[in-house]
Order: C-alpha cells, then sequence, then structure tokens
C-alpha cells in the first residue's frame, strides 16, 4: 500500500510540474471554465469517497495500474525491439498477451469499483470519457488476441497492431492520471466541497 501511495504521490508531482491546461476536466476543480449544466463540479460527494475510501477494489485497483504499467513498458521496450532487429517475437508476444490478461483484469475490478463508489458499473458521469477510451483500448487489445490466435494478421501487423493499442492505453492512463491528481486536490479541500453536489 506504501508503494502504490508513493506512485501516485510521484506521477502528481509530475503531472503538477506540467499542467496548465485551463479546462476543468482534465485539470480538476482549480480552474472557473464554463461547465455544461449536467456536468458534475466535484469528481465525489462526501458519501461517494466514504464508498471509495471503504472498496476493497480501491486497493485493488492501486495495485493493478502501476503493475499494468511496469507491463506495459517492458512489453513496448520489447515489441520495439522485435520490430527493430527482427529477434524476440516469442517473449515479446507472451508480453502482449501478459498486458492484454491484467487488462481485463483492471476493467473487470474497475467496474466493480464503480458499482461500489457510483452505482453503477460503467459510464458513471465522472468518469464517463475514461470509460470510453477505455472500451477502445480494451478492442484494441482483444483485437490483438483475436489476430493473433485466427491468424488476421502476420507476426510484423500484430506487433502493429499491439503499438496502436499501447498508443491508446497511454492516452487512457493520463486521462486516469489527470483525474486521479483532481481527486487529490478536491480531497485537500474538504470543507469547501461539503455543500457541493454530488458527481
Amino acid at each position: 500500500m506504501r508503494f502504490t501511495l508513493g506512485f501516485a504521490g510521484f506521477i502528481d508531482r509530475r503531472i503538477g510540474a506540467i499542467d496548465f491546461c485551463p479546462w476543468t476536466a482534465h485539470a480538476g476543480i482549480r480552474m472557473t471554465a464554463v461547465r455544461p449544466a449536467n456536468k458534475p463540479t466535484t469528481l465525489y460527494s462526501l458519501e461517494q469517497r466514504r464508498r471509495r475510501d471503504a472498496s476493497l477494489w480501491t486497493l485493488v485497483q492501486g495495485i493493478l495500474a502501476p503493475t499494468q504499467f511496469v507491463v506495459f513498458a517492458v512489453s513496448l521496450a520489447l515489441v520495439v525491439s522485435y520490430l527493430v532487429t527482427g529477434e524476440g517475437a516469442g517473449i515479446a508476444t507472451a508480453s502482449i498477451v501478459l498486458k492484454t490478461l491484467i487488462l481485463y483484469a483492471i476493467m473487470i475490478t474497475g467496474s466493480l469499483w464503480e458499482r461500489d463508489v457510483f452505482g453503477q458499473y460503467l459510464f458513471a458521469p465522472a468518469f464517463f470519457w475514461e470509460d470510453v477510451v477505455s472500451i477502445g483500448v480494451l478492442f484494441l487489445h482483444t483485437a490483438y488476441l483475436f489476430a493473433l490466435v485466427s491468424g488476421a494478421l502476420d507476426l510484423h501487423g500484430q506487433m502493429l497492431l499491439a503499438l496502436v493499442a499501447y498508443a491508446a492505453y497511454v492516452g487512457n492512463a493520463t486521462q486516469f492520471l489527470l483525474k486521479l491528481r483532481a481527486a487529490r486536490i478536491e480531497g485537500q479541500r474538504p470543507k469547501e466541497l461539503s455543500g457541493l453536489g454530488t458527481a
């Protein structure tokens, strides 16, 4: 648990150093951009924050997220190495399969987390766009598995598809890191949030 909190703090500091986005959907609650009428003003109500902190899936997500990133980084290096040298196809393929299995695990447990906190498995307003992109990421990884099993693409094509899936994953991970930062900012100002609407 200490490792995951430290990892989150490290990422939060890195984002804080470069976060100049003026739109509150990405930068949390520190700016005053105009929101649509149905846009949540906070990520969590006090009750949702309590349910988040009490949910087992919060800890599970805190472990799986950095684990998936480490596997992704190693797998990316292996895939690029194969594409450059033509060697190491077996271990690169195994790493993509492992990354995909972890993605399935994080998607399933993430849905359970969303149910615990927001009362629905997917597309809670506070995480709507993150969930939309997550579905796209899941589709691309599943397409890779289909291509691997069916032979619909040759090995080179499979590796290129994996890179496309990984690019989508990086975008999705960035979305969630920005939401993590917003939640941390929000959590530092509980008195200001106590009277605001639900997420």
